[in-house]
């Protein structure tokens, strides 16, 4: 009976332990804080009436709050599948190591 080498454990084969980098994270807020921030400010600045402002900003905060939902909606549903995967992973390692004995 032989057994498979199992890979080592590193941050390149285990998934779990990639993250993202204090810089990426730093980078996504400093974009969209300039993002929204340049947003707001060019809708204060035009040259329409105080309703017509107004209907942008609600479209800007109602397109932001899609958006973050949206994205965590799309984590989730990614991490969900991982765990299934995961769990049938397991379960055929299982069949596969009572077969071999």
């Amino acid at each position: 009976m032989t057994t498979l080498p199992r890979p080592s454990s590193s941050p390149y084969t285990n998934p779990d332990v990639i993250g993202d980098s204090p810089a990426w994270l730093s980078f996504i807020w400093i974009a969209f804080s300039v993002a929204l921030g340049l947003m707001i400010v060019g809708i204060y600045f035009l040259p329409v009436d105080w309703w017509i402002k107004g209907y942008l900003y609600m479209g800007t905060l109602f397109l932001t709050a899609s958006t973050l939902t949206l994205s965590k909606s799309l984590r989730d549903r990614h991490e969900y599948e991982r765990l299934v995967n995961r769990v049938k992973s397991a379960r055929t390692e299982q069949v596969l190591s009572q077969y071999e004995s």
